[in-house]
Formats: structure tokens, sequence, C-alpha cells
């Protein structure tokens, strides 16, 4: 076996391969800063990475902006300098009555709140909110694209003009390209708002072949305590051609020659006015969840109109109202008609109620604070006017009351229904000696209907009732709780409501003893039930309990203000029918005068000849027949 001896040559190269790696390593150490810590060889690799992700971010940002820009050119075309250019953000304008948030996305108002004034739960009252509404205008361009105002970035910019604020909203192509949308908010107590739509160096971008359509839509938000009544008061009105309307029961209507459209709901209304009228304008208004309590809008309302270009250009004046449907308020906008909105009915009806009771209303409510006493003395005030018609009426039942056994002896006379035409002859002439007349007892029942329709309108319309208090009446333009529930009763809820209100209780009560107090006064003015004739008198009997009943039902759900205004009406005519009744008409003397006319010719006017001629004629004609039919 070999030996095995130490290898003196392979030790040195050991050593010198160990010198030079230590020497390697020692050269390659990073130099020390002698003001700041060492770095260990981690934390360098860790910064060094660091940098680089960092680097590759801004690449990728650099990038994907080049490629958005591009994105935005290929999709909007010219308009794309707003999209890429514009911010997203909002700008508010405002004066004593009114706030408007305006969006620099659209260039539309998404926020409209009526100052001093709160909805029902006691919200601050926006007609505008939470995307319930949209104004957009729909156009082509040159390049084949069809774009939405809504979508696009607007450029906003405040100006002053005197008092009032200006707010320019721009769509720009380019600097001396643009698309405008101008606000000017008036100073102080003006509910309306100017506002233009004009365009300027687009007359080779807007393609003017296509139709640009402006498009508004609305759904109005709930703000009063009665869904059914706010729903019953809200509609959708325009001037059209000139004369003011509004929409049917149908869901559309096209019309021409549009000056403004109003969407009214009860109290607030939105309105757009427009110097140049809108034509082939489709209007349309649907419930939006019909008599859902639990519902937060009322209706909606939508325009769609076709915009004219002029010279290539937009070029339209406008004017939006926010604000309350106040009769004294938009009769000031002379020249609108606006003031048609209030809804104070039709004909004669809303003549009453402009000529003579907001007139009185205005006056009383210059000097008096609370709107309960303003509608007791607006009673008071009627009713004395009134008077002489109700007194004309007592005057005649109280004649008919003294002839009345003269026309009972007449029945028995000519009994039978071969003697009615005899018969009514007879009960006529004692009737014209006697001056009395079956119509003058029905004409100042006649009179006062115009004034019943006319105040049927005048209180829940009248926005100066809204949440005026009176004794426990929280809200005069709304119903009265006394007692409320919770469960839904079928029909009962549907009709009644799932609530007691009590003002329309106590007009029941005074219109039912009125009805019976009047019983007997309609009784006397009528004639003795004849054969084949139905008996009025029972009919009346009916009367007296079903009006009171209905009155209770149908008034429930109404305002207040007017179930106050019934009730009082009808105890005022209880008490001046017991005054006249037992304190103005003398029987004996109105008796004493009936026979001093019966003593006078009687002058037949030339219409009572032709009717007893007839009537004549008719007699003959009957006995003519029964005498025949004897033959046979």
């Amino acid at each position: 076996m070999e030996e095995k001896k130490f290898d003196f040559n392979s030790f040195i190269g050991m050593l010198l391969l160990g010198g030079i790696l230590l020497w390697y390593l020692n050269s390659n150490k990073p130099e020390v800063d002698a003001e700041k810590p060492n770095t260990t060889p981690t934390e360098q690799v860790t910064t060094t990475t660091n940098t680089v992700l960092d680097t590759t971010k801004t690449k990728n940002i650099v990038v994907n902006d080049s490629l958005q820009q591009i994105a935005l050119k290929n999709q909007l075309g010219a308009f794309a300098h707003s999209a890429i250019n514009g911010k997203d953000g909002e700008t508010v304008i405002e004066n004593d009555v009114i706030q408007l948030t305006i969006s620099n996305k659209g260039g539309q108002i998404t926020k409209a709140l009526v100052k001093n004034f709160k909805t029902y739960d006691s919200l601050p009252l926006h007609i505008i909110n939470n995307k319930n509404a949209n104004f957009n205008i729909n156009f082509g361009t040159t390049d084949n694209r069809t774009l939405n105002t809504q979508d696009l970035l607007f450029e906003p910019k405040e100006t002053k003009n005197g008092d009032n604020t200006v707010l320019s909203m721009k769509l720009k192509v380019s600097d001396s390209q643009f698309l405008e949308y101008r606000y000017e908010i008036k100073s102080k107590n003006d509910y309306r708002i100017d506002f233009a739509v004009r365009s300027q160096g687009l007359s080779n971008v807007i393609n003017s072949s296509q139709n640009i359509n402006l498009d508004w839509k609305l759904k109005s938000l709930r703000k009063e305590k009665s869904m059914r009544t706010e729903n019953m008061y809200t509609y959708y009105y325009f001037k059209e051609d000139g004369d003011v309307d509004y929409l049917q029961m149908k869901d559309d209507e096209v019309v021409n020659d549009v000056e403004w459209v109003a969407y009214k709901q009860h109290f607030f209304s939105t309105a757009l006015l427009t110097d140049t009228p809108f034509n082939d304008a489709k209007l349309k208004s649907v419930d939006y969840l019909g008599e859902d309590q639990d519902s937060i809008y009322t209706k909606t309302f939508s325009l769609n109109t076709p915009l004219a270009l002029k010279n290539g250009e937009l070029n339209y004046n406008m004017e939006w109202y926010y604000g309350p449907t106040d009769y004294n308020l938009l009769s000031t906008y002379k020249g609108t008609d606006l003031s048609e909105i209030s809804d104070l009915g039709w004909g004669i009806f809303g003549f009453l109620n402009r000529t003579i009771f907001y007139p009185v209303f205005n006056v009383l409510k210059g000097f008096i604070g609370n709107f309960g006493l303003i509608i007791i003395l607006m009673t008071i005030v009627v009713r004395i006017i009134l008077s002489p018609v109700l007194y004309k009426s007592y005057l005649s039942s109280a004649k008919m009351k003294v002839i009345r056994p003269e026309m009972e002896e007449i029945n028995k006379k000519y009994p039978g229904t071969e003697n009615a035409m005899k018969r009514q002859q007879e009960i006529m002439a004692v009737q014209r000696k006697a001056g009395v007349s079956m119509m003058s007892g029905c004409i100042p029942a006649l009179l006062q209907m115009p004034v019943f329709f006319a105040l049927f309108k005048f209180f829940p319309t009248n926005i100066d009732f809204r949440q005026k208090a009176f004794l426990w009446a929280e809200d005069l333009s709304s119903f009265d709780t006394i007692f409320s529930w919770d469960t839904n009763i079928p029909l009962i809820s549907a009709t009644y409501g799932n609530h007691i209100s009590l003002f329309p209780i106590l007009a029941s009560v005074a219109i039912f003893f009125y009805m019976k107090m009047n019983q007997s006064q309609q009784s006397a003015m009528q004639a003795p039930p004849q054969e084949g004739m139905p008996d009025m008198s029972k009919m009346m009997k009916y009367m007296i309990y079903f009006s009171p009943i209905m009155m209770l039902f149908f008034f429930n759900n109404y305002a207040s203000g007017l179930s106050l205004y019934y009730f009082v009406s009808n105890l005022l005519t209880i008490t001046i029918m017991f005054v006249i009744k037992n304190y103005v008409i003398d029987e004996k003397k109105i008796h004493a005068q009936i026979e001093e006319n019966k003593k006078k010719p009687v002058k037949k006017s030339k219409f009572r000849e032709r009717l007893d001629a007839a009537m004549k004629q008719a007699q003959e004609q009957q006995e003519a027949q029964r005498r025949a039919q004897k033959k046979k």
C-alpha cells in the first residue's frame, strides 16, 4: 500500500486562492456615508426595486392617458375637448328664495331648493333632488356621431350682471366653438331664472339634417301629507297658440306653437318658458305609482321637442320657474298667463275667485295673521252677501204655505189622471194670482251653486293656507287628524282613509240640522202630491241622511280649511233662517197681500199665453180621446 505524503504545492495554492477571494470581497464593499447610517444589502435591493416600480407606474399612467384621449376622440369627435379638459363638479347659485345646484356633467340643474318652505315632514323642500329630473339635448354631428349633452362635461364660469348672478356652462370644441347653457338668477325674491341655449361656431359640426331634440323629464317629489289630494291637483299645463290648456286623461299629446310648459304639483310648480315657441312638442304625464301612500313621487312629466337651427346655430332664450303655485305671485308675471295654473276653476267659478274671493282674502290677510279666523270672516261675508237670496227663498216658501190649502182643494175637485191637465192649469192659476212661482224657490238655490263650487276650488289650492294651523288642525290645506291607524281596511281605507278628521264630522252634523230645518221650507214650496207623480217629500227625507254621510266620507281626506268653511257656513245659514222665519216673515201679512193680489187683474206674458193655449189644446185632445174610448 502506497503511503500518502503531504503536498506542499497544493497547500500554497489554497492559501493564494483564499487571499485573492478576501481581497475581492474587501475591494467591493460600499462606501459608508459618515452622516448616514449604514444600509444593509437587503435594504439596498428593496430601495432599488421600489424605484423600478415607481418608474413603471408613471409610464403606465402616461400610456393610459394617451389611450383614454384617443378613445374619447374616437367616441366624441370634436367634442372630446371638454371631456379631456373638463372636470366633474357642481356650482351653486342662489338668491333669497331659490337655490340651484348645477352640475358640470350635462350642464343641468341637479338640485332646486325652494327656500322658506318645508315638506309635510319638515324637510327642506326640493323640487329637484336625487336625480329626479333630467335635461338633455340630443344631436348629430357631421362626422356621423349622435351625442347627448347629459353625458358630456361642461366648463363653468360664474360672473355678475349687476346684482344678478350669471353662470355660463360651455360644452367646448375649442375656445371659439361651443354649445352654451346660460343661467342668470335674479336678485332677492324672484323665482324666475333666465336661461339661454345657444351655440357658436358649430354650423360645420352639428348635423343640420338630423333632428336636434330637447328632452326634459321630471318625477315630481311628494311634498304634502295627503298623497291623494296632492295627486288630484297635480297637472301638466301648457300654453299653446295663446291659450292655456292641460293634459286630459290621455297619456300624451303632440302640440304646436308652445310658449311654455308647466309641471304643476299642487302647491309648487316647475315651468319652462321660451321666446321661440316649440313645435311638434310631445307632452306626457302619467301617475308614477298611483295611490301608493308610501311613494316619494306623485307623477312623471316629460317634454320632447325638436329645436330649430338659425343659420346653422342654436339660439333659444328661455326662462325657468321653480317656486310656489301662488295665484297672487303668478299674476304679477304679466304677459305669461302662468296664473292659469293656479286652478281657480273654469268659467264663472274662476271669475268669482279672481274678482271677489281673492280680493276679499287679500284684504283680510293684510291685517289678520290667523288664517282660521280669515276663513270664518270670509264665510260671514259670503253669507251676508247671499242673505237676500236666502230671504227670497224663504218668502217664496211662506207664500206657497199660505196657498197650499187652495191647491189641496183643487186636487180634490179634479181627481184622477184624466184630470191631470185641468188640475195643473188650476194650480198654476192660483199661484199666478198669488204672485208666487215654483221657480222662485229654485232660483235662489241655483244662485248659490257657483259660490259653492268656486270656494271648493279656492280653499284647497290657496298656498297661503298651507301648513297654517287653527285649533287642532295643524295644516288648513290638508286633513285634520284626531285619530289614525296603520291597518289597511279594504274599501274603507280606499275611500275614507286611515284616519278620522274632526272638521268634516262637525260640517256633516251642521248640514244635517240645516237640511232638517230646511225640510219644512221645501215641503211648503212643493205642490200637494198628485196622482201618478212622485212624492218629493219622501226623497227629501232620504237626502237629509244621505248628504251628511257623503260629505263625511268625501271631506275626510280633503283640506280642513274647506270643511271649516262649510261648518261655519251651515251654522250661519241655520241662524239666518231662524231669524227670517221667526222675526222677519209674517205669514198673516203675506196672506193679506195674496188676497189683494187676487183682486188685481193678472197680465199674461206672451210666453204664458202660448203655454196656456198649449195646455188647453192638450186638455181638449185628452178629452176627445177619453170620449172615443167610451164609445168603443
